[in-house]
């Protein structure tokens, strides 16, 4: 079995951070003393002494490397399971590579069920030291938007997915801390609880750490949580179940939970192509208004 590394739509090695709380803390001293003021969660250790941070960092760079050969592609579903109120569904596409070592994703998303003759929206996610996001979307007056800043936390196409979740870039912010082994789901994980740098306090006031689970036998993401003021859970990202393609693994079910308004987004796959390649221009920000057609590769479906 694979890691969840194989599929790199909620894969590490998304994201890192284009500057350092040192190097904000001296071009900008007024900040610095902001973030210092700001709640800071602290780490639910499992056992009584501190585990090997040495070991955690060796797991988590085990992680990030993790499926870093493998392109593929994904169609999927979006169920969007409100507290209150209609379900609606979105369907998806997504093309995923690497180019020069860095992860580009290129998303679509159809309009959702309940509103007919809305236009699609496609997503170019490129990871790296300098992550970019660029967004069209069909009948808007922009021709191509780039994202950054507060836009990063906007819902996709009416669900609870949000660029940050595509991208999550807090894998590779450079402060955080090893928090031991502890079940998931009834299997044992690695924790770590990441600390945001400034810039993501900036464009998120609420968020103050993300809490992040890899399972111990195939270092493979389970479950994600974005801590708000005083540690509490606001959304959680967990893998709900896995499907066997020939030799190898993959997600098949993912939950996406506002934990604060109880809504859910269930990520679903529904068809996938691996071991493939794909021409560049799939991953051009210029080319995100043309529209590309699946593989011609036969396509593994995936009944419900």
């Amino acid at each position: 079995m694979t890691s969840f590394g194989t599929v790199r739509f909620w894969q590490a090695a998304c994201t890192a951070c284009l500057f350092s709380a040192l190097v904000v803390a001296a071009l900008c001293p007024s900040v610095a003393v902001a973030q210092q003021k700001r709640y800071r969660p602290i780490p639910d250790y499992v056992q009584l002494r501190r585990p090997d941070q040495e070991l955690g960092r060796k797991v988590l760079d085990e992680f990030r490397n993790a499926g870093a050969g493998d392109a593929f592609y994904l169609e999927f579903q979006l169920r969007v399971l409100p507290r209150r109120g209609p379900e609606r569904s979105v369907t998806g596409r997504l093309w995923d590579t690497r180019i020069e070592s860095i992860a580009h994703r290129r998303i679509e998303l159809d309009p959702p069920s309940t509103e007919e003759g809305k236009g699609s929206t496609r997503l170019l996610v490129v990871g790296g030291a300098r992550p970019k996001v660029w967004r069209w979307r069909q009948g808007s007056a922009l021709a191509i938007e780039t994202l950054g800043g507060s836009s990063y936390f906007e819902r996709l196409s009416d669900t609870d997915l949000t660029p940050f979740d595509l991208q999550m870039p807090f894998l590779d912010w450079p402060e955080f801390e090893f928090e031991g082994v502890r079940k998931v789901r009834g299997r044992p994980a690695h924790a770590f609880l990441f600390y945001p740098p400034v810039e993501w306090t900036e464009w998120q006031p609420t968020l103050t750490g993300v809490r992040v689970f890899l399972d111990t036998q195939y270092n493979a993401l389970v479950q994600v949580e974005q801590l708000g003021d005083r540690g509490v859970v606001e959304k959680s990202v967990s893998v709900l179940d896995l499907k066997k393609w020939g030799e190898r693994w993959m997600v098949k079910t993912i939950d996406v939970r506002n934990e604060i308004t109880r809504n859910k987004t269930r990520f679903s796959v529904t068809a996938a192509a691996l071991e493939l390649t794909f021409s560049q221009a799939l991953f051009s920000p210029d080319e995100l208004g043309t529209a590309f057609q699946p593989p011609r590769t036969e396509l593994t479906r995936v009944e419900p």
